[in-house]
């Protein structure tokens, strides 16, 4: 009997080319779509469900389930995705702070919770449309980045427990974007043109102000206007509430210098927004928390390649930890370290893990 696989499938192209590829490799398999969030406009209460939770996407994986005869299931996630990812963006966000929520989800919604129900129903492996590959070497499993360098996703899986690797599959970690397009033509897949969403599952036009106003208006209400300072504080003008700004933002801060300013850092306990020329954002140095790796035999303080957001260039830095904590030495100065970011660690191009 031929083992099997709970794909998870979002509608979209690469997660209906992943569900080919493991009927390829010969595993039986089942497709299941997870329910996550429901938008809902603010002027009109009609519900307007995100790219990778609507009609379009559940029907578009259930079309790709039927042409294979694969059984398709959507669960309801709803409940676990606001308490583990919406909440703490939000919680995150009024802390100042700049949350990665795909990582949460990932790690406590995409492998934990559907890990969980994979075993009640006796399915071997999970699998999804994610670019990264999975590495076994003699039993130790971890996560290896993509082929394509350019859709690589491993930043994204840093959180994800160790124990569920070796029950995770990538089928298409070894292609490259427009293998997979090409793959889905030829394959006359349904899905082959549906366009990529870049934003948020949850937030709607990538305005997260505008999503916050909507799920918690009453502490919304409450964060004023405040004082944009430099580096002196010195008072230089006024912001419209601090969770509308990021740290590095230099659009839209309101100030007009001859040199362009940028924040620098966002203090809601005295509601200010510190302002300060580019060159005042490089660090070499940060801590980081909430430590995740997948081997068990680093020894401290190690040299590692470190990637402090998803789109930008990683850097060897040595990593010492103490107590429960990282303390980071980047070997380059990094523009624009920013709280409640991930920061993750690379070996050549292994996933050795990451941290917040």
């Amino acid at each position: 009997m031929n083992k099997l696989v709970l794909v998870a499938m979002s509608g979209g192209v690469d997660s209906s080319v992943a569900l080919s590829k493991v009927l390829d490799m010969g595993y039986d398999a089942i497709g299941v779509t997870m329910k996550l969030y429901d938008n809902k406009d603010p002027k009109t209460n009609v519900i307007r469900p995100s790219m990778c939770n609507s009609a379009e996407a559940i029907n578009g994986a259930k079309l790709i389930c039927d042409r294979f005869g694969v059984k398709h299931y959507t669960i309801d996630f709803m409940n676990l995705f606001k308490k583990h990812v919406i909440d703490d963006f939000v919680n995150q966000y009024l802390n100042g702070k700049t949350p990665n929520p795909c990582v949460k989800c990932n790690s406590l919604i995409k492998w934990e919770a559907l890990i969980n129900f994979a075993d009640e129903i006796g399915v071997d492996y999970i699998a999804t449309g994610h670019y990264a590959r999975i590495c076994n070497q003699n039993g130790t499993y971890t996560i290896q980045k993509a082929v394509d360098e350019f859709k690589d996703q491993s930043y994204m899986l840093w959180d994800i427990e160790k124990k569920y690797l070796s029950k995770t599959i990538f089928p298409i970690g070894d292609m490259k974007k427009e293998e997979v397009r090409d793959y889905a033509l030829k394959h006359n897949l349904e899905t082959a043109k549906r366009e990529e969403s870049q934003d948020l599952c949850f937030v709607l036009g990538d305005d997260y102000n505008q999503f916050l106003h909507e799920i918690i208006p009453d502490k919304m209400a409450s964060i004023s206007n405040g004082p944009i300072v430099d580096e002196k504080n010195n008072i230089l003008g006024e912001h419209k509430g601090f969770t509308k700004y990021t740290i590095g933002q230099r659009k839209g801060i309101g100030l007009s210098f001859p040199e362009p300013r940028y924040v620098k850092k966002i203090n809601p306990v005295d509601n200010t927004i510190t302002v300060s020329k580019k060159e005042s954002l490089y660090s070499k140095k940060c801590t980081a928390y909430n430590t995740n790796f997948f081997s068990e035999t680093l020894k401290f303080p190690i040299k590692l390649d470190a990637k402090i957001r998803y789109n930008s260039k990683s850097s060897l830095a040595t990593i010492n930890k103490v107590k429960n904590e990282l303390e980071i030495d980047f070997e380059t100065p990094q523009l624009a370290i920013t709280s409640g970011q991930s920061i993750v660690f690379y070996q050549d191009d292994l996933l050795i893990g990451g941290a917040i």
